[in-house]
């Protein structure tokens, strides 16, 4: 009698491709799901067989991450958050404020994360964390789970918060307003260059605004900037911030993980466009 051949197969790593396989190793390494996911499997097991592996890599998923990665798991995930808030994406973004919550990270490093993408895609993305954070906070939100105590009045530190405060090299005041574009505004509107250069220089902390009080330093805040750019597909910014992000220390394997951070929402095609920018910020044609 003739088997009939498997429909699903095997992975590249020997792994059944079953729905039912590929559900339960996902579940294993993220802890849930969306339903649109687990109609994806049902249909296509196979692709989403990548994209729970991608995703959870790029995330610090368990038992996806890398001997030679740099970024914390809560950094990634600040990244991601504002990234997918940027897109407006209000069925994902309160599912990673649930995450962020279980890491023990308040609001308050959300809005600040938020703040320094928001030069990049503006300040919308702010309001629309704080619909992720309200939608996070509401019991008939169905995608993740809150700490037992609700939403962390303290903030349990992580790596990234003692990176990036100082200026180890390069123009100690960065201002916005010294970068030629504005100075160009400034010859017709000197107001708008003003306002707007005041807003991106608290945005990122540059030349030690900001400062007070907060808790992601101006290297961190460029890791979120420098994914946001590459997203948009701005070459040549995201290579600006991230001869920004290397004055302060952060390093090129810090920079590339941040941007991969987006890979999930943006594409990737985002990670080749951020090759791009450190090359150009390398000087490398």
């Amino acid at each position: 009698m003739n088997t009939p051949p498997d429909p699903y197969g095997v992975n590249d790593e020997g792994e059944d491709l079953h729905p039912d396989a590929v559900l339960a190793r996902a579940l294993a390494r993220r802890g849930d799901t969306f339903d649109e996911f687990k109609l994806l499997i049902r249909e296509q097991s196979a692709t989403y067989d990548l994209i729970s592996k991608t995703a959870g890599y790029v995330h610090h998923y368990t038992g996806k991450t890398g001997s030679a990665q740099q970024l914390s798991g809560v950094m990634r995930e600040l990244i991601t958050l504002c990234q997918l808030c940027a897109k407006g994406e209000h069925r994902f973004s309160p599912n990673h404020v649930r995450r962020l919550y279980c890491h023990g990270v308040t609001n308050k490093v959300m809005f600040e994360a938020a703040s320094a993408m928001a030069p990049v895609t503006g300040w919308t993305t702010i309001a629309h964390v704080a619909t992720a954070i309200i939608t996070a906070n509401k019991p008939e939100y169905p995608f993740g789970k809150m700490p037992p105590g609700g939403e962390p009045a303290e903030l349990v530190p992580f790596p990234e918060l003692d990176i990036g405060r100082d200026r180890i090299a390069g123009d100690a005041d960065d201002s916005e307003l010294g970068k030629d574009e504005y100075a160009y505004i400034a010859r017709l509107d000197p107001d708008l260059a003003r306002v707007a250069a005041r807003w991106v220089d608290h945005c990122l902390s540059q030349g030690g605004r900001n400062t007070r009080g907060t808790r992601l330093g101006p290297g961190a805040r460029e890791l979120v900037a420098i994914a946001a750019a590459c997203a948009r597909g701005e070459v040549e910014f995201a290579a600006e911030h991230m001869r920004r992000a290397y004055d302060h220390g952060i390093s090129r394997v810090q920079v590339l993980e941040a941007v991969s951070c987006v890979l999930p929402m943006t594409g990737a095609m985002t990670l080749k466009i951020g090759v791009r920018a450190m090359k150009l910020a390398d000087g490398q044609s």
